[in-house]
């Protein structure tokens, strides 16, 4: 579902401030994989994420997704193949319009937008059935402007809106980092199951390294730019912390440098 193909990428080259974040990155995620991603300060998790979306255009090797190649194509144009959900749960929605609004925005996202602006019964009725499942309480607030739910409410319809055209790919690049603890366990348990319900495939980036064990069914950790483990099925069901960190060091020859990730 998902190739990254021999990808280089720097940034500010030629200049003092030179930085070399991949030289020759490969990454394979089969139709159907949750991959959690995790690595030290400055691994290239973030950049991973905004190269396969667009945000970054690549100095070399390709992206492709379901077979298409999307390198050359810009952010917006590979909208259509990608939900996306962000650290800050401001992004992703617009906070003057009703939750109603924004759920049919994204409900008409890869459609030709024509005249028609009010939102149809039918639409309304399917958006409260799909806000009730959040377990939120959401489904009688459709005509609440998103500037007004707190910050987990508005995380979980973010998420909601990413996964409702069933994307080729999800992203998810730290979506429960600005959450307090019991909320981001909601918001995750949301993830697992709009992923297993629509069959989606997913890639999260993470600073949590037990939300990395315990989610998904695939860990990569990165280091410097490359990606020193890949540890998938029953050996990640058998993980811990401990054994992770212990891997990393003899995969990198280093000591794990998160601060967030290690506190977590």
């Amino acid at each position: 579902m998902l190739e990254i193909k021999n990808i280089h990428k720097t940034f500010n080259e030629g200049t003092i401030n030179e930085k070399k974040v991949f030289e020759g990155l490969s990454l394979t995620l089969e139709d159907g994989d949750f991959v959690t991603v995790i690595g030290g300060n400055g691994a290239g998790k973030s950049t991973m994420l905004n190269i396969v979306a667009g945000a970054y255009p690549v100095d070399e090797g390709q992206v492709i997704i379901d077979g298409v190649d999307v390198t050359k194509l810009p952010e917006f144009k590979r909208a259509k193949y990608i939900g996306r959900v962000f650290q800050d749960p401001r992004m992703g929605t617009a906070s003057d319009m009703w939750v109603e609004e924004n759920m049919s925005i994204a409900d008409s996202r890869g459609h030709t937008r024509g005249v028609r602006w009010a939102i149809r019964g039918k639409d309304r009725a399917k958006y409260r059935e799909q806000l009730k499942m959040l377990d939120l309480g959401l489904e009688d607030r459709l005509t609440t402007k998103m500037g007004l739910l707190s910050g987990g409410q508005r995380q979980a319809i973010t998420l909601l809106m990413a996964a409702m055209k069933k994307p080729k790919l999800l992203l998810l690049d730290e979506h429960t980092a600005a959450l307090d603890p019991k909320t981001a366990a909601k918001v995750l348990e949301i993830t697992d199951k709009l992923i297993q319900e629509n069959g989606l495939t997913a890639l999260m980036v993470t600073h949590n390294m037990r939300d990395a064990i315990a989610h998904g069914n695939r860990i990569i950790m990165m280091n410097a730019g490359k990606i020193v483990l890949d540890i998938k099925g029953e050996e990640k069901k058998k993980l811990t912390v401990e054994a992770l960190l212990a891997e990393f060091t003899k995969a990198s020859g280093a000591e794990f440098s998160n601060d967030r990730a290690l506190l977590s």
